[in-house]
């Protein structure tokens, strides 16, 4: 960390803390809502409008980046959140859960691509920042789980105020520590810009290329999951697979990152793709080879993690990029949307597979991560990748 300007190092950790206090809670969510009685229809309700509120906003949340500055943003992003998850907290109405649902997901929107932005702008070696806020974010993602649990044994609204607290004292911390960092002055509105993002045809092809990324990154939650459960019918083989995950990308991401810096970013990105694609060959193989137990789901598990920290900090790295100095939140907050609606819509068809063919499932993953593998190593070969910023104008 001590080679990052001191904005990058806040923003690290900053990461681990969002994280913590977002799967400190979140995870335990669904259970709560059926506590109060409510029916599934209900609590499938309140956490669609959750996820619907942050991935239908990232072009708000990066448009108000690039116009009032990021830090601005990631300190009102914080603030909202501590808000949100205080209403789960506060909140038995169905109004009040679904105002702290569609806080939670604003949050999100705004201060996503806001840290991105603005660790793109500050980083020198801009992959490797993001190889060490993916490693932070994912510590984030294991410290939550475990508190929460420990909290549930108190009170759901328990973990509830300590989320929400995390998020206070982030907002805190960052109000005081963060440096200011003007935006950039600028002719035309909001919609020049995002009419600007949206004809930019090689940022465009590139985005289409990656939603297979976002895609398989989902099924860590989905497939991988069920293959679990119908493998060996135990929670804590579930659980397994996360725990892979995680400790493959707290050992690894700097060192990967660190040893493909030579290797061009679209090559680097298109091998990440192809190794996530690859790893679900193992749970295809598992529904007709010799592959017992929870193996060829720990293989897809801990290979799908490997893709994942081959090509995402080379992603973040490129993406600003594309745009004028002075638009990366926007293309961040493009990238995104278009991510999120391309990952709904994967998810569903992956799922709807699933419940016909586990096998099938497994092979259109494959499908997905070396199609989109081709379609980067195209887009590299004609140049589509090699980008220079423009000024602000």
């Amino acid at each position: 960390m001590k080679r990052f300007p001191l904005s990058v190092r806040v923003l690290l950790v900053n990461q681990f803390g969002v994280n913590t206090g977002f799967y400190l809670l979140i995870p335990y969510l669904a259970t709560h809502l059926g506590d109060l009685g409510l029916s599934v229809a209900t609590i499938g309700l309140v956490l669609g409008v959750r996820t619907l509120s942050q991935q239908g906003l990232f072009l708000l949340g990066g448009s108000a980046s690039d116009r009032l500055g990021p830090r601005r943003v990631i300190i009102a992003g914080c603030a909202v959140r501590a808000i949100g998850f205080g209403l789960f907290a506060a909140g038995g109405s169905v109004a009040v859960l679904l105002t702290a649902s569609v806080l939670s997901g604003l949050a999100g929107a705004l201060f996503n691509p806001a840290v991105r932005a603005y660790i793109a702008e500050e980083s020198e070696d801009r992959a490797g920042a993001f190889a060490l806020f993916n490693l932070y974010g994912q510590a984030g993602a294991l410290t939550g789980p475990l508190l929460g649990s420990l909290l549930m044994l108190w009170d759901f609204r328990i973990a509830a105020l300590v989320a929400s607290g995390i998020f206070a004292v982030l907002t805190v911390v960052q109000a005081a520590v963060l440096p200011a960092r003007p935006a950039a002055p600028r002719q035309g509105t909001v919609l020049d810009d995002w009419r600007e993002c949206l004809a930019d045809r090689r940022f465009l092809a590139f985005t289409g290329a990656l939603t297979g990324m976002f895609v398989l990154q989902n099924q860590l939650y989905l497939v991988l999951p069920l293959e679990a459960q119908r493998l060996t019918d135990s929670a804590l083989a579930v659980a397994a697979v996360f725990l892979v995950s995680t400790v493959a990308t707290l050992l690894f991401q700097v060192r990967i990152t660190r040893w493909l810096k030579r290797v061009a970013r679209g090559r680097a990105i298109a091998l990440g793709l192809a190794v996530m694609g690859a790893g679900f060959v193992s749970t295809a193989v598992g529904h007709v080879g010799p592959l017992g137990g929870i193996t060829p789901v720990l293989v897809a598990a801990l290979l799908l993690s490997v893709g994942v920290m081959i090509a995402q900090p080379f992603v973040y790295d490129l993406i600003p990029e594309f745009g004028r100095t002075g638009l990366a939140g926007t293309y961040f907050g493009v990238f995104y949307l278009v991510s999120g609606v391309a990952a709904a819509v994967g998810n569903a068809a992956i799922g709807w597979v699933f419940g016909w063919s586990g096998w099938l499932a497994s092979l259109l993953c494959v499908a997905v991560g070396v199609g989109c593998a081709v379609a980067v190593a195209w887009l590299h070969r004609r140049g589509v990748l090699t980008v220079k910023r423009e000024v602000a104008r």
